[in-house]
């Protein structure tokens, strides 16, 4: 047979290893605090991991993304990147060592490096604490994107013909992939750094695809693991608070922006200041021919007791508390002009319209009260 398919049948493996670790270390579910990723996490995971496919790497995007629209805390990324991103790797790397020629020997010697710099990362990164973890992630990132630029300016070497390296080269790229192995687990992707190290060595940058995407695959299956096992990952779980009651029609834009003020309110004291929710949101809107109130929030398991016990609190606060002109008029001119951004297009207007005829209103009535 050839040495390929033993190189296949190690990964599937490592494959397997990594799903075993995660139904013995991984969290205990239930039916009401699960972690199920919502649209938003498939969205982002179906878009970068394509991506990704083309050797732009993933973990850059998802850092990003994370970061931006508050997912996952800081201290969670690398874990949840290096668990979540795993058997979309795999599959690359079973795809492109089998359709890309590279020597084998450097193939092997590179993912050995690539696991053993990940593994001995992961259980240092997996314990530190999230002001650690920021500083070490932007000092990863900072490098990468200096290295990136240096490429993109010809200042860096542009690579060769070569699918392998012998003695001090092949020594020189193992060492390299190692710090890269090393760097995954910090939150720093390996394919932007391992292409230039591949290209520093003369070989032809075609020959990276299946030594980053073998590399990763790899490394990620065996720091998934480490990270799994310490909990060191996002496990979120979503709840809320709800409740339906009558209410005079005439009622109905001051409860919107009730509601809106709410939001505003149990975003900034749970989310901002105790850190106790990475998405929250609050709302009150018609429900057939009633009202309803929704309160809800996702957070870490071991947060829930504590988050929803805040958002009872931070709800009786605000019915006690008299409303602001000021934050009233805010939070009515923000409603307001979020309705118009959804009318921008004839489809969006269109079915705002046909959902106001089945409630049996005059069109556009939302924007008039």
């Amino acid at each position: 047979m050839q040495p390929l398919f033993y190189l296949q049948v190690a990964l599937a493996l490592f494959t397997v290893a990594l799903v075993v670790a995660w139904i013995v270390y991984g969290k205990p579910q239930d039916e009401d605090d699960h972690g199920w990723p919502r649209p938003i996490h498939l969205g982002l995971g179906f878009v970068i991991n394509f991506f990704d496919t083309l050797g732009i790497g993933s973990f850059a995007p998802t850092t990003a993304s994370y970061r931006l629209l508050k997912l996952v805390p800081d201290e969670r990324i690398p874990g949840t990147m290096n668990v979540g991103h795993t058997l979309p790797t795999i599959l690359q790397a079973f795809i492109y060592t089998k359709k890309v020629d590279v020597d084998f020997q450097t193939l092997v010697i590179m993912i050995i490096a690539a696991v053993l710099g990940a593994w001995l990362g992961a259980g240092v990164v997996a314990g530190w604490p999230r002001r650690k973890i920021q500083i070490g992630m932007g000092t990863a990132l900072l490098v990468a994107a200096t290295l990136f630029t240096l490429t993109n300016l010809g200042i860096a070497p542009g690579g060769g013909v070569a699918l392998g390296v012998t003695g001090g080269k092949l020594a020189i790229g193992a060492v390299g992939n190692f710090v890269l192995g090393a760097l995954m687990t910090l939150g720093i992707g390996l394919y932007a750094p391992c292409m230039i190290l591949v290209s520093l060595l003369g070989m032809n940058p075609r020959a990276a695809f299946p030594i980053m995407m073998g590399s990763c695959a790899f490394l990620m299956s065996a720091a998934g693991a480490r990270f799994v096992r310490k909990g060191s990952y996002d496990d979120q779980a979503s709840v809320g608070l709800a409740a339906v009651f009558e209410s005079d029609p005439a009622d109905q834009a001051a409860l919107e922006v009730a509601g809106a003020l709410l939001s505003d309110r149990i975003a900034f004291r749970l989310r901002e200041e105790q850190g106790l929710a990475y998405t929250i949101s609050a709302a009150i809107g018609r429900w057939g021919g009633r009202t309803r109130f929704d309160a809800v929030l996702a957070t870490r398991q071991e947060n829930v007791d504590a988050a929803l016990t805040g958002l009872r609190a931070e709800i009786a606060a605000f019915l006690a508390a008299d409303p602001d002109e000021a934050a009233v008029s805010r939070a009515a001119n923000a409603l307001r002009g979020r309705a118009l951004m959804r009318r921008l297009t004839r489809i969006n207007q269109a079915y705002f319209a046909g959902i106001a005829l089945l409630e049996d209103r005059a069109p556009q009535d939302d924007l008039d009260r």
